[in-house]
């Protein structure tokens, strides 16, 4: 058995690789050990020095590949890596030259996922490097961080800072090498614990205030920020100091965002009067051609209830029986409606109904009309009605009935299945919901299915009913 014995670099790998390849020795007659590192000293133990290549050796032809996969598997800890760079290597300069185009070869998978945890690694460096300011004895400024990675990646991470601010005196410290900057030069030294560099600086108040300007509320996703965040960096993150308050405000954040983004033009805005009595707004409505939808529908469908009311129920669009009478939801789906409002106290009478959309969208299949989903450029073309409905009424809750009438105010992308039952304070209520179309439910797949939805529909209506109770019981 040949020891090998070397420091945890790639180059001592490629100078020990060469020796014993110069030797004939075979992968498995070869093992390979790290040595501890002391400063940038190795400390070998007595008489297990590296093997060195005769001067005349000559050296190996391998693909430049395969100098790129090393580079980045001898900073893995993997203690088997050198093992496996060192068979891939053989195997390359003994008969096998396009090893590694052979995807599915064990060694080349394992090699490849060495790699490409490596390159993560790199990659989390890049975005949670975090410096502080210090002073020196000069007088002179160095910003310095302290960083634990999970692989020994300094040297290839790096470079990467000496690009970004190349004017900045920087040093970099981990657990087993640091990097330092001087403008001119990259230099690496020992590593160096956590108490070596900074805890907090005047700068940490200035990039949670930019964390907090650039943070999107409509993307938080926490099972995934802890997963490409994790906890070991939470002390040299300063912009997690402020996340609990971020993640706590995100909703009223986003409707801040979306009421901003509402304020797009609408193409029915031509047509809608200044006036925000109900009457004139049905009479205006009914001459509408903000889009193509009044061309095949019979009339428009407008909203009713009386001006005041305290809950509005908003829709998608009206369907066929609506289309034709003239009134919304007084169909299949308005049964229902009705059903589940009796089912949680609320009388119908003394609430306002309407769709997010006025004409009724529909393709023939024989001689029926069959719904079709109105387009985000309709629902838009659409929403100047809405806006001024709400308006005219100025509910305490609206409670949008599928995910159509809530984009119709949120725009984008809503999930009723996820979002189903939560309330929000928005521009438009003091309390705004989503829960199923009634339409929906009718749909569902079978009667298990249908009998759950509809206790979700109810239970939703029901809390409307208690969001104006406990509003009218603080009024009081």
């Amino acid at each position: 058995m040949i020891r090998a014995p070397i420091p945890p670099t790639f180059d001592a790998f490629r100078d020990a690789a060469r020796a014993l390849l110069a030797r004939g020795a075979l992968p498995e007659d070869v093992l390979w050990e790290d040595v501890a590192v002391e400063g940038q000293g190795v400390l070998f133990g007595a008489g297990s020095a590296a093997p060195a290549a005769p001067d005349d050796a000559p050296r190996p032809r391998v693909p430049a590949a395969f100098m790129r996969l090393a580079t980045a598997v001898a900073c893995h800890r993997d203690a088997a890596r050198f093992s496996l760079l060192y068979r891939a290597l053989f195997r390359l300069t003994h008969g096998e030259p396009y090893l590694l185009e052979v995807a599915a070869d064990p060694d080349v998978a394992r090699l490849r996922a060495l790699e490409q945890a490596v390159q993560r690694d790199v990659h989390k460096m890049h975005a949670f490097v975090r410096f502080r300011r210090v002073e020196d004895e000069g007088g002179g400024e160095r910003y310095v961080a302290w960083y634990r990675p999970d692989h020994r990646i300094v040297r290839l991470g790096a470079p990467f800072f000496e690009r970004r601010f190349p004017s900045m005196a920087w040093s970099i410290l981990t657990p087993d090498e640091s990097a330092h900057w001087d403008g001119a030069e990259l230099r690496y030294g020992p590593g160096l614990p956590r108490d070596a560099a900074p805890r907090e600086d005047e700068l940490e108040d200035l990039f949670r205030t930019y964390y907090r300007a650039i943070y999107n509320p409509a993307r938080v996703n926490l099972r995934a920020m802890r997963a490409e965040m994790p906890a070991k960096h939470w002390s040299t993150l300063p912009e997690l100091s402020v996340m609990s308050e971020l993640v706590r405000d995100a909703a009223s954040r986003v409707d801040a965002m979306q009421a901003s983004r509402s304020g797009a033009a609408s193409a029915s805005e031509a047509y809608v009067p200044g006036s925000r009595a109900l009457p004139v707004l049905r009479e205006a409505a009914a001459s509408c051609q903000a889009c193509a939808l009044c061309e095949r529908a019979t009339q428009t469908v407008f909203g009713e209830g009386p001006a005041g009311a305290p809950l509005m129920l908003v829709g998608e669009q009206p369907g066929d029986e609506e289309d034709l009478c003239g009134r919304p939801f007084v169909g299949p789906a308005g049964r229902v409606l009705d059903e589940a409002l009796a089912g949680a106290g609320l009388s119908r009478g003394g609430i306002y109904v309407t769709n997010a959309v006025k004409h009724f969208k529909w393709e023939p299949r024989g001689e029926r009309r069959l719904h079709a989903r109105p387009l985000g450029p309709e629902i838009q073309a659409c929403r100047a009605w809405l806006q001024a409905e709400v308006e005219a009424v100025r509910p305490r809750v609206i409670v949008c009935l599928g995910a159509t009438a809530a984009r119709s105010f949120l725009g984008g992308r809503f999930s009723v299945t996820q979002s189903r039952g939560q309330v929000f304070k928005t521009p438009w209520a003091e309390s705004w919901m989503a829960t199923y179309h009634p339409a929906a439910l009718l749909r569902m797949p079978d009667e298990a299915a249908r009998a759950a939805a509809r206790a979700h529909f109810q239970a939703d209506l029901a809390m409307a009913a208690r969001l104006l109770a406990d509003e009218e019981q603080r009024s009081r």
